[in-house]
């Protein structure tokens, strides 16, 4: 047996491979921004911006135009308060950037669930004294949940990680007729540094403690297929291991036991080590992403969220 023969030649090779980098199998994380007027581009993001509502849109049909099909928008609202009353307001700048897109394009359109960009103290849920306090957020994320989908979104994507939060959500949707509105659930969340560019781009940072009493504990495997299963039991569509690239046991090991679709989030910090790379000429950038992103489908992942999708498609990998 000559295994070599598979590999003879750049054809050859391209035939047999085993794992595709496709378009429609990735997501561009979109950032909203109700406080500028022009785009802004986020520190330690190289070509990553805000954008104001109209020039969002602009970018939205750039994005189709050179064949993303799917987005996950993230805004950043006026107003900040202690219960994150912005997040489920009607008029709010996410639920009009998803009026918008969905006039405007064909593209499908996820909308992350959370109240860490909308707070005053900067936790994903509401707090009593210095702690967050699980059940009370659910009704908060059951609101934002119906205020998406009465804008139109395609899928909520509940990030905050409390505990009943999928099928809180779900009955919400489910009772206002939304029974087609996907959850693609952050299921194994954990809790990680490679957040920490994306906290600066939507002003996220906890006022105080840290978020290691919801998000996961990176040493723990088997309590994130825990998770996992607790949210396709409680109605998710699709289920996340984020971060990607540091977890790619956990994004095996899911596929190994689930049917579910399983998406990867190829975080911030991801994106942002690798271009750094990349642009000081350590490693071949087209080289290093084509690699990288390959190991995220490799491992099993259906979906990848990454902010590699825009370099991707432009350099024409699809």
């Amino acid at each position: 047996m000559r295994l070599r023969r598979l590999r003879k030649s750049p054809r050859i090779r391209e035939i047999f491979r085993d794992t595709d980098i496709r378009n429609d199998k990735l997501v561009m994380p979109m950032f909203v921004d109700e406080n500028i007027s022009d785009k802004e581009e986020i520190k330690n993001m190289p070509d990553i911006y805000r954008f104001p509502l109209r020039l969002l849109v602009d970018k939205a049909k750039e994005y189709e135009d050179i064949g993303v099909k799917s987005i996950l928008l993230f805004g950043v609202p006026k107003h900040k308060d202690a219960g994150g009353s912005a997040a489920y307001d009607s008029r709010g700048i996410v639920q009009e950037a998803i009026r918008e897109i969905k006039k405007e394009t064909d593209l499908a359109v996820f909308a992350d669930l959370c109240l860490c960009e909308y707070t005053d103290h900067g936790h994903c849920g509401l707090i009593k004294g210095k702690k967050i306090d699980n059940d009370s957020t659910l009704g908060v994320y059951a609101k934002i949940a119906k205020s998406y989908a009465d804008a139109g979104v395609d899928g909520v994507a509940p990030s905050g990680m409390m505990d009943g939060q999928v099928g809180r959500i779900r009955k919400e949707l489910d009772g206002n007729g939304f029974e087609d509105t996907l959850i693609l659930a952050y299921s194994a969340k954990f809790a990680s540094v490679m957040y920490s560019p994306f906290r600066g781009a939507v002003f996220s940072t906890p006022s105080f403690g840290d978020r290691r009493t919801y998000q996961m504990n990176y040493s723990s495997t088997r309590e994130a297929i825990r998770e996992i299963e607790l949210d396709i039991e409680e109605g998710a569509d699709v289920v996340m291991v984020k971060p990607a690239l540091f977890y790619l046991d956990i994004i095996r090991e899911a596929r190994n036991r689930f049917l579910l679709p399983i998406a990867a989030y190829n975080v911030s910090a991801e994106y942002a080590m690798i271009r750094s790379a990349g642009d000081r000429g350590i490693v071949n950038l087209d080289s290093v992403v084509d690699e990288s992103m390959s190991s995220i489908f490799r491992a099993g992942a259906d979906i990848v969220i990454s902010y590699f999708t825009e370099y991707l498609l432009k350099r024409g990998r699809n």
